[in-house]
């Protein structure tokens, strides 16, 4: 174990937050080094490289860049990939902030003598009788903590979180002050870094690019992406013309291919009917998509895998747990109990709709951030 000291490792991404992030912490009398990951570059570009190391030089820091490319492209979007192909709603970010970026933060910090780990995160933490819990930020609106319900106590016992007490209009002021213009005036980030806007030409692009296989429907873990050549099929026989159904089995029309729906959506299915249909199931199997009206998605139950619970007593049984699926506003009220097959059950007070399998649902409660898990099934 790393001796506590006044060196932290700061996640550098050339943003504003993890660059307002780097000035706080020199403020606060840390030792800042930052580390930028090279994750996925969009397009080629590796301008956002060159902005944390000038950011670094300016604020007389050092400098690293860990690239994590290859990890990536296995542990998070052939993830991604596979879960679309099987029929389910994937959590990239989520799986990306517990089971990539923090722990590996972790483990150059560790190599390096370094106690503290932060990012730019917008999530506050607290200790309570020896545990460590992750708290709502100042800025409800850009609140993070759903995406960081899966660390363990040895992350969040080095967890620093600098932007967690701002908002981000004062981050953006932050560093307008502090003479970092170009910091204060950068566009926010929109949706999965790897693929920004419309998921379903990334999906068909990467199948092409990778050798024009996919992986077949698998109730793999998600911290498992090893396949093999038997678990492969060609991408068009994965991603082809199939049937829109309603929920009797009826023919309602043809779509462009399961992989390309997700549950609860209504927009963006190519058809044109005199009531509004939300699908309702997938099955990759049957190449089938069924739709039915938004009463018919509503859910008072979810099983869910992997999961995590910071305080066992705080959570399972307890009638006033929040439950999230989704990173705004939507909460409901849930209880939450685990079964004798080590899934956690969630009996939810009130209907949710467009719960989806492969979704992430996050748990709080007296403000504070529980734990969570992955829905494997909804009913």
């Amino acid at each position: 174990m790393i001796e506590k000291n006044k060196r932290v490792l700061l996640g550098m991404s050339g943003g504003t937050d993890s660059s307002v992030a780097a000035m706080r912490l020199l403020e606060a009398g840390y030792e800042v080094i930052g580390v930028t990951f090279r994750f996925y570059e969009l397009n080629g570009s590796t301008e956002y490289l060159e902005d944390a190391r000038n950011l670094a030089e300016r604020l007389g820091i050092r400098h690293i860049t860990y690239d994590a490319r290859e990890i990536f492209a296995r542990q998070i979007i052939e993830y991604f990939v596979q879960e679309y192909l099987a029929g389910r709603t994937p959590v990239p970010c989520t799986l990306c902030n517990n089971y990539l970026k923090w722990p590996l933060l972790a483990k150059i910090a560790d190599e390096m003598g370094v106690f503290y780990i932060a990012t730019g995160h917008y999530a506050r933490n607290i200790r309570l009788n020896e545990t460590v819990y992750i708290t709502h930020a100042a800025d409800l609106d850009k609140d993070q903590t759903f995406f960081l319900w899966g660390l363990k106590q040895d992350i969040l016992n080095r967890m620093l979180l600098p932007m967690g007490d701002i908002t981000k209009v004062e981050a953006r002021a932050w560093a307008a002050e502090h003479g970092f213009r170009k910091v204060a005036t950068k566009k926010d980030s929109i949706g999965v870094c790897f693929c920004p806007m419309d998921y379903r030409t990334f999906l068909k692009d990467w199948l092409v690019r990778n050798g024009q296989t996919s992986v077949s429907n698998s109730e793999a873990s998600i911290n498992d992406s090893q396949t093999t050549d038997s678990d492969k099929q060609t991408w068009s026989d994965r991603i082809r013309r199939g049937r829109f159904i309603d929920e009797k089995g009826r023919f309602i029309a043809w779509h462009e291919g399961y992989p390309f729906y997700t549950i609860g959506q209504r927009r963006g299915l190519g058809i044109h009917l005199n009531r509004p249909v939300f699908v309702k199931e997938i099955d990759s199997e049957k190449n089938e998509v069924v739709l039915a009206s938004l009463s018919a998605l509503e859910k008072t139950e979810m099983w869910l895998k992997d999961w995590n619970l910071v305080n066992q007593e705080r959570t399972l049984g307890r009638a006033d747990i929040i439950v999230k699926i989704r990173y705004r506003k939507q909460e409901n009220h849930g209880t939450i109990t685990i079964t004798p097959d080590h899934l956690l059950h969630v009996q939810l007070h009130e209907p949710l709709t467009a719960v989806a399998p492969g979704q992430a649902a996050a748990f709080y409660g007296d403000g504070l951030l529980l734990g969570g898990g992955i829905i494997v099934n909804a009913r």
